[in-house]
């Protein structure tokens, strides 16, 4: 990486988890400045404007936690494993998210929703790839007989999907991890108990 790669990468990592907690509105240029230790112009020397930078934070944040959704699933072979690990992962999310501040496509899907649409874009497109993810792998259990045949991968993958975002925010609303965790268990013994054939 060149000196200039080093330092987008640098405010990048820096500025992410500011976005991530405080949002772009409530995230300001001297935050920003303050957590990197650049002056201004550093700053705007490797952006055009502080849209481009909380773009590039959310992408940062996001892959973050995809990547730790990877890793947690690297060894599970079958679609029951890796809807369970899905599960599983979840479980430490409250308590020990990838990104501080919690889950980046909820925060900024909650934000960006009538404000900022292109913030709004960029969390439909991840939300797009995760409900995607998780419907290839409702149709791969279904394919191969793990899931029952009469099973709906679309609507399953939804709701799975909606649950945890929807128990991520009880959770953090209630500063209480366990509402996350009962939610977490309804989908596990609504896969095990209904969807398993």
């Amino acid at each position: 990486m060149t000196k200039g790669e080093r330092t987008r990468q640098l405010i990048i990592e820096k500025a992410a988890p500011l976005f991530n907690k405080n949002g772009y509105a409530g995230t300001s240029l001297s935050d920003i400045m303050k957590a990197t230790g650049l002056a201004k112009g550093g700053v705007y020397g490797n952006f055009k404007n502080k849209d481009e930078i909380a773009a590039l934070t959310f992408e940062y944040a996001y892959s973050k936690v995809k990547s730790a959704i990877l890793m947690k699933l690297s060894n599970c072979h079958t679609s029951v494993e890796k809807l369970t690990g899905i599960l599983q992962f979840y479980r430490g999310y409250i308590t020990h998210p990838p990104i501080e501040g919690g889950c980046p496509l909820l925060n900024t899907s909650v934000e960006a929703d009538d404000s900022f649409p292109f913030l709004k874009t960029r969390a439909r497109a991840a939300q797009n790839e995760m409900l995607s993810s998780l419907v290839q792998i409702f149709q791969s259990g279904k394919k191969n007989g793990e899931l029952r045949s009469d099973m709906q991968p679309q609507r399953e993958a939804e709701m799975m999907y909606a649950l945890i975002e929807g128990g991520i925010v009880m959770a953090k609303i209630n500063d209480n991890p366990a509402i996350l965790h009962r939610i977490l268990d309804r989908v596990r013994d609504h896969i095990e108990n209904d969807l398993v054939s």
